[in-house]
C-alpha cells in the first residue's frame, strides 16, 4: 500500500466487533507506554500530525505509522489532542490498578485501612475519569470537588458500613466488602465528574463528524455504558482473586510467609487487569451511536426538519 494514501485516523481493526475494539484497547493500553519519555510521545504526536497533514518524511514504513498512532492514542486526549496526565491514562489502569486494587484486598480487616485505601482509590478513580471525560463537554474545579468529595463518601461509607456489617459474616464475606465499595463509587464518581453532559448534552455528529447538536439522552447512555465497563474491569480481580486467597492461606507454606501475601496479591491483580482493562473497555464502541428517534423532541425536530430522513443515526465520543 502507497503511504501517500494510508489513512492514519482508520481503524486498523473493525471497531463494529467486539473482537477488533479487543485487539485496539490492547494495543493502546499496553501498560509500557506508560514508561515512555514525553519526548518520544510528542515525536509520535508530531509524525500522526504529519501524516495528517499528507506530509510523511521519507523513509517512514508502514509500521511506524501505526506504532506512532498507539503511542498518540495512548496518551494524547481524543477531543483535545492534549497529551493526557500519566496517572489517568488507560495505560497506567495496569501498573495504578494492581498497586492500589491489591493493598484494598490485602488491608480490609481494619476500618482505618479500609478508609485510607478506599480514599486512595476514588482519588485515582477521580482523575482517571477527569482525564477520559468527553473533553467538549467542560467541567468547572467546583464541579470537580462536589464529585470527589461525593464519590469518596459514597465508597467509605459503603466500605465501613459493610466491613462493620460483616463482622460476623464468613471470612471470604468480608473479603468481597471492598469490591462493593468500588462498585458503589464508580456509580457515583463516573456521572458526577461528567455532569455537565448530563446537565447540558453531549455533542452528536453525523456519520461524517458534522456536528448536529447537544443530547443529554446520549451523554446519559455513554456514561453508563462507562459505569458498566469499568464495574467489569474491576470484577474478576476482586471477587475471584479473594476466593483464590482465601485457599492459598490454608496452605502451611502460605502462613509461613504472611509478609509476601500483600505482593502475591498486588501481582495477580495485575495479571487480571492485564487482560480486564482491554477486555472491559471494548464492551461497547468507542464511537457511541444512537437512533435520532430516541433523542430529546427538540433536538430529533431539528434534524429532521434539516436534514430529512437523511440523517438516522448521531455519533458521540462516549468516554473511558
Amino acid at each position: 500500500m502507497a503511504l501517500s494514501s494510508f489513512d492514519i485516523d482508520a481503524p486498523r481493526w473493525d471497531q463494529t466487533t467486539f473482537m477488533g475494539r479487543l485487539k485496539h484497547f490492547f494495543n493502546i493500553t499496553d501498560w509500557r507506554t506508560a514508561l515512555l519519555p514525553d519526548s518520544r510521545l510528542d515525536e509520535a504526536k508530531v509524525l500522526v500530525e504529519s501524516c495528517r497533514a499528507g506530509s510523511i518524511p521519507p523513509g517512514t514504513t508502514e509500521e511506524q505509522l501505526h506504532y506512532a498512532k498507539k503511542l498518540y492514542d495512548s496518551a494524547f486526549h481524543p477531543d483535545t489532542g492534549d497529551r493526557m496526565n500519566l496517572i489517568g491514562r488507560m495505560s497506567f489502569q495496569v501498573p495504578g490498578g494492581m498497586a492500589i486494587t491489591g493493598a484494598m484486598l490485602q488491608f480490609y480487616r481494619t476500618v482505618p485501612a479500609v478508609v485510607f485505601w478506599q480514599w486512595v482509590n476514588q482519588s485515582f478513580n477521580a482523575l482517571v475519569n477527569y482525564t477520559n471525560r468527553n473533553a467538549a463537554s467542560p467541567i468547572t474545579p467546583k464541579q470537580i470537588g462536589v464529585a470527589y468529595i461525593t464519590a469518596t463518601s459514597t465508597a467509605l461509607a459503603t466500605a465501613v458500613g459493610l466491613n462493620l456489617y460483616t463482622k460476623k459474616a464468613p471470612p471470604l464475606v468480608a473479603r468481597w466488602v471492598p469490591f462493593a465499595a468500588v462498585a458503589a463509587a464508580n456509580c457515583v464518581n463516573i456521572p458526577m465528574m461528567r455532569q455537565q453532559e448530563i446537565l447540558n448534552g453531549i455533542a452528536v455528529t453525523d456519520e461524517n463528524g458534522n456536528k448536529l447538536g447537544h443530547s443529554t439522552k446520549a451523554a446519559v447512555k455513554g456514561i453508563t455504558q462507562v459505569v458498566i465497563s469499568r464495574i467489569t474491569m474491576a470484577a474478576p480481580g476482586m471477587i475471584v482473586l479473594p476466593i483464590i486467597m482465601q485457599r492459598l492461606e490454608k496452605y502451611k507454606f502460605m502462613q509461613r510467609i504472611t509478609f509476601l501475601h500483600g505482593p502475591i496479591q498486588v501481582m495477580m491483580v495485575g495479571v487480571f487487569l492485564i487482560f480486564m482493562v482491554p477486555a472491559a473497555c471494548s464492551m461497547f464502541p468507542q464511537r457511541c451511536s444512537m437512533d435520532v428517534s430516541k433523542l430529546e423532541p427538540e433536538l430529533r425536530d431539528s434534524i429532521r426538519s434539516q436534514y430529512g430522513d437523511a440523517v438516522q443515526r448521531v455519533y458521540f465520543n462516549k468516554g473511558l
